[in-house]
């Protein structure tokens, strides 16, 4: 009996010792240069991952709408040195990809390459300016009807 008093007594001083990890607030001031060790590496969060859908290819399909010229590689990157680069300096990522839109009055969707931008960053009114001037110049440049915007919320560990 004293064995299973000292063993319960053992049980309830490790769990006291136990803590939940809460929720933090987003931290001001991060970014992708955290640095941490293999144990305990830097985490922020209240970030987002935006993703940025462009469509860059010759569009196929139904024509039955004045379709715009491909953009070229080089014109791809001159877009990121330009727009994005500035903005998002820390890093991002692009990769290739299909996809298909349906255009306003179209019978069948159009299909066409496109580049996905991936961003990382704090989920700030700065931050979410920069995405929407991004999109802005993307469509000024190529008078195309949108770029499609997916957020959703993460943490981030570098």
């Amino acid at each position: 009996m004293l064995l299973r008093a000292a063993l319960l007594l053992s049980l309830l001083t490790l769990g006291a010792c136990v803590t939940t990890q809460g929720t933090a607030a987003p931290q001001v001031g991060t970014t992708a240069s955290l640095q941490g060790d293999a144990l305990r590496p830097a985490a922020a969060t209240g970030w987002i991952r935006s993703e940025l859908y462009f469509g860059v290819g010759q569009e196929s399909g139904a024509v039955d709408r004045p379709q715009g010229a491909p953009i070229s590689e080089a014109r791809w990157r001159a877009f990121l040195d330009k727009e994005v680069t500035p903005r998002f300096p820390d890093g991002l990522t692009v990769f290739d990809a299909e996809g298909q839109w349906l255009f306003r009055g179209a019978a069948e969707p159009s299909r066409l390459e496109t580049k996905v931008l991936v961003v990382l960053h704090p989920d700030t009114p700065a931050r979410r300016a920069d995405i929407e001037a991004i999109r802005l110049a993307w469509k000024q440049a190529t008078g195309h009807q949108s770029v499609l915007w997916s957020r959703q919320p993460v943490e981030v560990s570098f």
